[in-house]
C-alpha cells in the first residue's frame, strides 16, 4: 500500500468468490452506515462479503451485513463522542457511546468495540483480530493491511488502492 497514507480515508468491499478474493473501492462519505451496507449487499456474493472503512486515518470500521442484522467492529469507540459517523455506527450496532467529555478525548486511549468474531468464519479469529485492532501504534490503513495479509487478499487490496 501507499507509504503516503490515506488522509481522506478509503472504503473497500471484500468478497470471497471462486476460491479467491475480490476487492473493490467504493465511494463513502462516512456519514451513515447505510452506504457501506448497500455497497456490500450490491455485490450479491454467495460467499463471505464485508466492507473495510478507513475513516480519515482516524479509525477503522468493519461492516458485515447479514440476513437478520449488520455486524460491525470499530477500532476506536471513543470517536463516537464527537464524530457523527462513529456515533451512527454505535447506534446501529447497539454499542454504548463512552461517557467521556469531548475535551478529555486527547487524554484517553481509544479502544475497539463491537463484534470481534466478525471474520472468524473466514479465517481470522476473534483473538487475532483483537490484537490487530487494539494496537495503539497502528493506523487504520496498517490494520487493514494486516487483516488483508491474514485472510490472503493483500495483493488484491494493494492493486485497488494504488
Amino acid at each position: 500500500m501507499s507509504e503516503a497514507g490515506f488522509e481522506d480515508g478509503f472504503a473497500v468491499t471484500v468478497a470471497r468468490c471462486d476460491g479467491g478474493w475480490r476487492v473493490a473501492e467504493f465511494e463513502d462519505s462516512f456519514e451513515t452506515l447505510k452506504t457501506s451496507v448497500q455497497a456490500v449487499r450490491s455485490l450479491r456474493s454467495e460467499g463471505a462479503a464485508f466492507a473495510l472503512l478507513n475513516v480519515e486515518e482516524e479509525y477503522l470500521v468493519i461492516v458485515r451485513p447479514g440476513p437478520s442484522r449488520t455486524r460491525v467492529l470499530i477500532s476506536d469507540v471513543t470517536m463516537a463522542v464527537d464524530d457523527d459517523f462513529a456515533a451512527d455506527i454505535c447506534d446501529q450496532a447497539g454499542l454504548e457511546v463512552p461517557d467521556i467529555a469531548p475535551d478529555e478525548l486527547d487524554n484517553v486511549d481509544g479502544w475497539a468495540d463491537g463484534d470481534f468474531a466478525i471474520l472468524e468464519d473466514i479465517g481470522l479469529s476473534e483473538e487475532v483480530l483483537a490484537v490487530l485492532v487494539d494496537d495503539p501504534m497502528s493506523d487504520p490503513s496498517a490494520i487493514i493491511e494486516a487483516i488483508a495479509e491474514e485472510l490472503g487478499f493483500a495483493d488484491a487490496l494493494d492493486a485497488v488502492l494504488r
